[in-house]
C-alpha cells in the first residue's frame, strides 16, 4: 500500500509558520527579518512569541500570505541555514 498524498495547498493562502530556536534577545527580530524578505507585509498581530518553560528556547509563530511552494521552500531553507533555528514547522 502506498503512502497517501499530502493535501494540496491552493495559493495564495494564509499560512502559519512556527520557528523554534535557542532563546536570545534578538531571536524574534531575526526571524521576522528573514520572513519579511520572503513574505513582506507582516503585521504585529500576525506574530506571537512563546518561551519554553525553562527559558532555553523561543518559538515564533507567524501568519504569512504564501504565494507558492518555491516561496515556502526558500523561506524554510534560509531559516534552517542560519544556524540559529532548530526547527521550522
Amino acid at each position: 500500500m502506498g503512502e497517501p498524498n499530502a493535501p494540496k495547498i491552493e495559493f495564495p493562502c494564509d499560512y502559519v509558520i512556527k520557528v523554534i530556536g535557542d532563546s536570545a534577545p534578538d531571536f524574534r527580530d531575526f526571524v521576522v527579518t528573514v520572513v519579511e524578505t520572503h513574505a513582506p507585509g507582516l503585521r504585529e498581530t500576525d506574530i506571537s512569541v512563546t518561551e519554553s518553560s525553562r527559558g532555553r528556547f523561543s518559538s515564533v509563530q507567524l501568519r504569512i500570505v504564501a504565494t507558492g511552494e518555491a516561496q515556502l521552500k526558500a523561506l524554510f531553507a534560509e531559516l534552517k541555514a542560519s544556524g540559529r533555528v532548530r526547527m521550522v514547522l
